[in-house]
């Protein structure tokens, strides 16, 4: 992407009005915790700005989800406590910044998402159990769905509710929102997580790149297949994960190619790397600061 066209909250903003939101609609919002969430609230509070109406529906214990004046919050109980939340975002955190061969790392990952998996789909769980507040949203006649689709409990409410969706991300481990886009992804310059390769490899680079696509099948079944479940007892019809995922009208992709290497794209995968980050004026200080850093 060239410099200086790395889309703003407005622009994303625009983006989800030309979904039949520009009329003041209403907006049902399933967020992720934690950053995923951090980065989702701009957006949500200019929609409310722009006089839309927003519905933000979230577990009672959260980390980063917490009320506002910019949206009506919906909560359900889950029988976890924040204590227990925080120790398991804390160890995947943690993982996440280890060193080690392949092997260790896979197998660190396959525990850790394992954890943050359980969490999500025992939360997922109680709220397709809430029938109270599913039976407010069934009456509230939303005009479409904002999710991170990390936690796909979104995307099974969105097609409970026969509402278009847009995913909110940026990524879903195994690649899984490149098989629901049927978005191409050639071994032969698009890296693998952990392989530490670049876009430019040897041949023995690429057959090492390809080789790593064979564990995701292992950790996307344990992963993603419990939501698969889910939304088959909920909805009562055969439903996979890739039924889900496929659903969405729009990606928004929280990427920026200046800072990661190229990947083809679909044409409703619409890249807003940035938009999480808040625009502020620096002050003088530090711009004098920085000028004086550069000329030395």
């Amino acid at each position: 992407m060239a410099p200086g066209l790395s889309p703003s909250p407005q622009v994303v903003v625009l983006l989800l009005s030309l979904l039949g939101l520009a009329a003041a609609g209403k907006l049902l919002v399933l967020p992720a915790d934690g950053s995923h969430w951090l980065s989702m609230r701009e957006v949500v509070d200019m929609l409310q700005q722009k006089g839309h109406e927003v519905v933000v529906v979230a577990p009672e214990v959260t980390m980063r989800i917490k009320t506002s004046k910019s949206f009506v919050m919906k909560v359900y109980s889950v029988p976890y406590t924040e204590e227990d939340l925080k120790k398991e975002f804390q160890a995947f955190f943690h993982f996440s910044f280890e060193q080690g061969s392949f092997l260790e790392r896979f197998v660190k990952a396959y525990q850790g998402i394992k954890r943050i998996t359980n969490f999500g789909v025992t939360s997922c769980g109680h709220l397709l159990q809430n029938k109270e507040l599913i039976r407010y949203l069934e009456e509230s006649k939303f005009d479409a769905v904002l999710t991170d689709p990390v936690l796909l409990c979104g995307a099974i409410l969105a097609k409970h509710l026969s509402l278009p969706s847009v995913y909110f991300l940026r990524g879903i481990p195994c690649g899984l929102d490149f098989d629901a886009t049927q978005c191409p992804r050639p071994p032969s310059y698009v890296p693998r997580g952990f392989t530490q390769l670049t876009d430019h490899m040897t041949f023995l680079q690429r057959v090492k790149n390809l080789l790593h696509d064979i564990p995701d099948i292992f950790l996307c079944d344990f992963a993603f297949e419990p939501y698969s479940k889910l939304a088959s007892e909920f909805l009562q019809r055969d439903v996979t994960v890739q039924d889900l995922l496929r659903q969405a009208s729009v990606w928004l992709l929280r990427s920026e190619f200046v800072l990661e290497y190229p990947r083809p794209l679909m044409p409703n995968i619409i890249p807003i790397g940035g938009v999480n980050c808040a625009h502020k004026e620096l002050s003088q200080d530090c711009c004098d600061e920085f000028r004086d850093h550069k000329a030395q």
